[in-house]
């Protein structure tokens, strides 16, 4: 890419100009956009210093010449370096909601989303939710956006990595939700005690040890914690499966997204009875469980001494 060339200072030029780069470049999308157009139009209302709320009215603006260059940079990055457009830019949107994001973690992109957007229904009764745990937070977008739609309820975010647990810690500033939304140090239940939930939600690490290196390079370019789970993809959905039904309480529900594992999961756990979700907007691979569900799958030995206590 010429070093020399600047983007046309017109926004929806300049998105034009962005968006033919990045389609010849034959990049793979998925973090948060789906395809060149949005893409070019995030990196150059970044580049301005827009808001993602300015649009449609600032594709009239005029890019000055030192946001043009920063403008060819992002572009340029882009394609030579293959890295999210989210990472260049620092920030996303999952469920309606700006999350700040860096490489210590995933790209929102979740059909979480769309549970959200529903407030789970008809698999909760909103008003009842009180306690919601987030299994993995990442960024703490599922955890945030979740704490929005359930203005009553106590969310407990969970990571075992530091770097993460610092995005997400510092989203949850952003959108003042401290005194709800409490990011802990936890793998799966451990260091959770005896903590309950109406609901427990993760979108865990899934991807077979074998296939991450096969993935593209945006996606290497993620923290690989956040991605790889084991030699067949399943070990943090075991430990899910294992001790969720401790922490839920009676009438609680666990959602979990395993993405293009869900054959394999379904095939592990015959006994449990998945309802695998669709979501309108794209997506899949999620399954919810209820507590009773979970308690009935048990060995009879366990379900003994369950009653029992």
């Amino acid at each position: 890419m010429s070093k020399t060339l600047l983007p046309p200072a017109r926004a929806s030029a300049a998105i034009r100009w962005s968006e033919r780069r990045l389609a010849a470049a034959e990049l793979d999308y998925g973090h948060g956009t789906d395809n060149a157009r949005d893409e070019a139009a995030a990196l150059v209302f970044h580049a301005g210093g827009w808001p993602h709320s300015a649009a449609p009215a600032a594709y009239r603006r005029r890019l000055p010449a030192r946001a043009r260059a920063a403008l060819r940079e992002l572009v340029r990055r882009r394609i030579e370096e293959r890295l999210p457009s989210a990472y260049l830019t620092g920030v996303t949107w999952f469920a309606g909601h700006e999350i700040r994001v860096d490489a210590r973690v995933l790209v929102p992109r979740s059909p979480f989303a769309e549970l959200i957007g529903e407030r789970f229904r008809p698999f909760v009764d909103p008003g009842k939710v009180a306690r919601i745990l987030d299994i993995g937070t990442g960024s703490g977008c599922i955890a945030i956006a979740t704490a929005h739609a359930f203005k009553g309820a106590r969310v407990d975010a969970t990571d075992i990595s530091a770097g993460a647990l610092a995005v997400a810690r510092d989203n949850v500033r952003r959108h003042r939700l401290g005194r709800r939304v409490r990011v802990l140090k936890a793998h799966v239940f451990r260091g959770l005690g005896t903590s309950r939930y109406d609901m427990i939600l993760s979108n865990p690490p899934y991807v077979p040890r074998r296939d991450v290196e096969a993935l593209p390079a945006e996606y290497r370019h993620e923290p690989r914690l956040g991605l790889e789970a084991g030699e067949d993809g399943l070990s943090v959905v075991r430990a899910i499966l294992k001790g969720a039904a401790r922490h839920l309480n009676p009438g609680g529900a666990l959602f979990v997204e395993v993405g293009d594992t869900a054959a394999a999961v379904a095939a592990k756990w015959p006994e449990l009875p998945f309802l695998w979700l669709g979501f309108e907007h794209g997506g899949g691979g999620v399954f919810v469980l209820s507590r009773a569900a979970l308690l009935a799958a048990r060995p009879k030995g366990a379900r003994a001494a369950r009653a029992r206590r």
